[in-house]
């Protein structure tokens, strides 16, 4: 048996063979006393030569992908930085994928709880919608595998896994007799990096990127034209959560908003002379009043953007400190479909600091940053998200608001975009919760009143008018949100 990744060849008759020479050959071979100035070929003759030993002696025998794909040389990467992985052909298929605006997978919006899965949307065209799955759907098993005991973490991948392959689902739907189950191939279907674009006020617009695809840029111009383009009088550009991607598509979108010639970022690293990336001639930038909305989730091409505007006072950046991953990543494709993402350079901002958070004692300090920095971007005003408090998480967790609007929609019928929670609702709910254990007191239930009227009403949203609207919703009661339309307000 061979394995071969492009980065080293071990084949089982090299390693037998390696053991014949006596007892497993280390004192008798060892042409290199010090470990730290070995060259490569000793090094690699020394792994093949403990392969054997482990192969032929260990208790349990070794699995070859483990001890060196994910074993052997993750380790050798981890001593470089956190973030250069070798990528075996499924992960280097994954993000080849998140470099595009599609992704295989079924087409349905899902919320996901501890034990519970519950659809929100299906998107028409797609598998699921074909397979006749509806908003309200609770998903119970996923290729046989019972979901009520499995932690947040673990249904988001088993959920992840099943999207590459076909998939039996067991579904329950309300007011309906007996379980549901249904079989999907995935297909590619449409992810686009602009999801939400709306009017949070009149003339003051909201659009939401979550990642940096090679469309980006133009999807961004689309949107902020249909809101009314230059005649806008400002705009809340949202990057909370969204990890970066594609850096030329980060380096357009922050061409939208800033002067031809205005540098952008520049680059260094140990093998290249100091590079300037600077705002393209002939670019015609938008110039109404922005708002950058940022979050300790905001990473990478995400963090490039904000600190390029906050830089130049091309924008004012609103939440909390970012991420801090400064990495100039270079993705290489090696033999039989495996990649390696290696960290080459690091990015350096408009005000010459870097935004890498520090990997090791001094190392940016001697790539040059101009102060010492505790990585990321800070923004000109914090402000921290929606506070959880002990009845807001025991709603979410326990499912109770998709649930009861999957319940209430299939009993009251169709809703419209001028729909309200009532108090009569309300109390609905309350019965709805008193059936399941859950009985808040007074104390608790009215300093919660508002915020759970608005997540009813988010939830039916969702599942009667699709996600997207839902979303609206959820923008009126954000802090960070009404933040920003405060600072837009007071610019005007």
């Amino acid at each position: 048996m061979t394995l071969r990744y492009g980065v080293i060849a071990v084949t089982r008759q090299l390693v037998v063979g390696s053991l014949l020479c006596g007892t497993f050959c280390f004192a008798a071979s060892s042409a290199c006393e010090v470990p730290e100035v070995c060259g490569v070929e000793e090094v690699i003759r020394r792994v093949t030569e403990l392969y054997g030993v482990l192969e032929l002696a260990a208790a349990s025998p070794p699995n070859p992908y483990e001890a060196i794909w994910k074993g052997a040389i993750q380790g050798m990467l981890r001593q470089l930085d956190p973030h250069s992985v070798f990528l075996d052909p499924d992960e280097f298929r994954q993000l080849q994928e998140l470099q595009t605006s599609t992704q295989k997978g079924f087409g349905t919006v899902v919320s996901v709880m501890p034990g519970r899965v519950v659809v929100l949307q299906t998107v028409p065209g797609t598998p699921s919608a074909r397979a006749g799955i509806e908003p309200g759907d609770e998903i119970l098993a996923i290729n046989g595998i019972p979901l009520q005991w499995l932690s947040v973490e673990e249904l988001v991948e088993l959920l992840s896994r099943s999207r590459r392959q076909q998939v039996r689902l067991q579904l329950r739907r309300v007011g309906r007799e007996g379980l549901i189950e249904v079989t999907m191939t995935p297909e590619q279907v449409e992810a686009p990096s602009v999801d939400l674009v709306c009017f949070l006020a009149p003339g003051i617009g909201y659009v939401r990127v979550k990642s940096f695809e090679a469309e980006t840029a133009v999807r961004l111009k689309q949107a902020i034209e249909k809101l009314g383009g230059e005649r806008l009088a400002g705009l809340v550009l949202d990057l909370r959560d969204n990890p970066g991607g594609l850096m030329d598509a980060a380096l357009e979108v922050a061409s939208l908003f800033l002067e031809p010639g205005k540098i952008l970022v520049s680059v260094r690293g140990r093998n290249q002379v100091k590079q300037t990336i600077t705002v393209p001639e002939g670019a015609r930038p938008y110039r109404f009043p922005l708002v950058v909305l940022v979050d300790d989730r905001t990473a990478s091409g995400a963090e490039i953007v904000a600190a390029a505007l906050k830089d130049h006072q091309r924008a004012k950046l609103v939440g909390m400190r970012t991420y801090g991953k400064g990495l100039v990543q270079s993705v290489y494709a090696l033999s039989e479909g495996a990649g390696l993402a290696l960290t080459t350079a690091y990015y350096f901002t408009p005000g010459g600091y870097s935004i890498q958070r520090p990997l090791r004692q001094g190392q940016l300090r001697q790539l040059g940053e101009a102060e010492p920095v505790a990585g990321g971007v800070q923004p000109d005003q914090v402000v921290y998200p929606e506070p959880t408090t002990r009845l807001r998480m025991a709603l979410e967790a326990s499912g109770a608001f998709p649930l009861f609007a999957a319940q209430w929609l299939r009993a009251h019928g169709p809703i419209d975009d001028g729909f309200e929670v009532t108090s009569s609702l309300l109390d609905e709910f309350q019965a709805f919760l008193a059936v399941r254990g859950i009985q808040p007191s007074v104390a608790e239930w009215s300093p919660e009143r508002e915020w759970i009227r608005s997540r009813l009403k988010q939830e039916l949203f969702n599942q009667a008018l699709g996600v997207e609207r839902g979303d609206q919703v959820a923008l009126e009661r954000d802090p960070q949100v009404l933040k920003a339309l405060e600072v837009l307000t007071r610019a005007g």
